[in-house]
């Protein structure tokens, strides 16, 4: 089952990122998807800091992936675009295996490659503010998780 949210802005995003966050559990995947500057790392952001995590948080365009330990959970977040859908060299496996949450930034380019069971938010942008982010649970513990927070 899909879930479709509107937001008018970088705040509303923020919130619903606050309002998954308060759910995570352990080994969670999150996968972002939508074109530049649709809100992909405003929602990062906003995950991060209901974390705990004080650092500024910046897409890790070329870095690829960025490790956040200082809050209450650790946050690999991940940035996909430049591998061009290869992510062999990248450990994508044992992040999954690592204790944390997952956030991967144009996960569509690796669909092959994630896990089964993720959430995935997709982004469209409406407005100059305006977002509509489609959201699909995959898995029960996705599910519970949509059922707790939509």
């Amino acid at each position: 089952m899909d879930y479709k949210i509107t937001t008018n802005s970088e705040e509303d995003t923020i919130v619903l990122a606050q309002n998954f966050e308060s759910e995570k559990f352990n080994n969670m995947v999150i996968c972002l998807i939508g074109e530049l500057g649709s809100g992909k790392t405003i929602f990062t952001k906003g995950f991060a800091g209901a974390l705990g995590i004080d650092e500024n948080i910046t897409s890790p365009t070329f870095n690829i992936i960025k490790e956040y330990k200082s809050g209450e959970m650790n946050l690999y977040h991940m940035d996909v675009y430049r591998t061009e859908g290869d992510v062999s060299g990248l450990g994508l496996e044992d992040y999954l295996k690592k204790d944390g949450v997952i956030i991967i930034e144009w996960a569509d380019m690796i669909t092959d490659e994630l896990p089964e069971e993720r959430l995935e938010l997709k982004f469209k942008i409406t407005g100059e503010e305006k977002r509509t982010i489609t959201i699909t649970p995959y898995g029960s513990k996705y599910e519970d998780l949509c059922e707790d927070v939509l």
